[in-house]
């Protein structure tokens, strides 16, 4: 049973109870779920996951004004609950990471993964915002809102990147896979800077990552879960075995001949799909001119003048 349904559960059968006995007036206006960090709010985790922070708890999310009033007899009461649940321990408060479950008001929540209490309101602040805060400010569950305020900005964040922001980012993960892949690798191999080449292709799979999520038209996690991530995407997650060999591979001669032919078959994918989602019309496999295409493609002209890398 994954974290999040047993956070459900925990809430129907002891949370929800003690806000309609002893805070009735705030039952229209809490918002309750699991979200923010963690693997269980990306239904990640497994019996991996219970060796360390993993518990069983839940959020509630209040305005400024609801959090300053109630806050502190809600946070008593829900410190109150039950200690265990399906195995699980209640987290404690903790002053390094902060508070994760309980009360926490909706501006606190996402000035912590966004900067900011709203959702990211132009390009610049979009383009600003690393992939993996996006998501934690929006992955979980809502389990109730009905005042709506915190889902009015977790909507906005799920509808995804703007599309002249998205094909910004697509441009310069582009510039960087061409760089490092298709010029640079096998260059560095002819001077024989093994090592070199090898950052190089690490270069190459951690951009070609970025670049399958947005062409999925998803927020990218965390380092460490992105290739788990990357197997439930419909696009291009059959590439996952060939970016992993590449990284697996030694550089000699015959394994070399393989990755460049590997990273030449990978380049010709992400140029058709390119063109398959409308975003570049070339039919080259040069990965840098298919990224000046694409940066020609971006309607908005503030967005499309500013430097390619910006995207990153």
């Amino acid at each position: 049973m994954r974290a999040i349904d047993i956070a459900r559960e925990y809430y129907e059968l002891y949370g929800r109870p003690m806000l309609e006995r002893d805070f009735a007036e705030l039952c229209g206006r809490v918002a309750v779920g699991l979200c923010g960090e963690g693997s269980e709010c990306l239904r990640y985790d497994d019996e991996l996951s219970r060796d360390h922070d993993l518990d069983v708890g839940f959020c509630m999310f209040l305005t400024a004004e609801d959090e300053e009033r109630y806050g502190f007899k809600l946070q008593r009461a829900y410190d109150a609950l039950p200690q265990e649940f399906h195995g699980l321990k209640k987290g404690r408060f903790n002053p390094v990471g902060g508070r994760r479950r309980g009360v926490i008001s909706i501006d606190e929540f996402y000035i912590r993964f966004l900067g900011s209490p709203s959702a990211p309101r132009d390009a610049e602040e979009w383009l600003r915002l690393p992939s993996h805060a996006l998501l934690c400010a929006s992955n979980g569950e809502v389990f109730s809102d009905p005042l709506g305020e915190f889902s009015a900005i977790r909507d906005v964040l799920l509808a995804g990147y703007p599309e002249d922001v998205r094909r910004k980012k697509l441009a310069a993960h582009a510039v960087m896979m061409a760089q490092s892949g298709q010029y640079n690798y096998p260059r560095l191999l002819k001077r024989g800077e093994l090592g070199g080449a090898q950052l190089a292709v690490y270069e190459f799979v951690r951009h070609a990552i970025s670049s399958i999520y947005l062409l999925n038209r998803r927020y990218e996690p965390f380092y460490k879960w992105a290739y788990r991530g990357l197997r439930e995407l419909p696009r291009l997650s059959e590439l996952e075995s060939s970016l992993i060999a590449l990284t697996e591979l030694d550089n000699s001669k015959e394994n070399t001949e393989l990755k460049l032919g590997m990273i030449d078959d990978i380049a010709a994918l992400f140029a058709r799909e390119y063109r398959s989602q409308g975003v570049s019309c070339s039919d080259s496999s040069e990965l840098e001119t298919q990224a000046i295409t694409i940066q020609n493609t971006i309607t908005d002209a503030n967005v499309r003048n500013l430097h390619i890398m910006d995207g990153i």
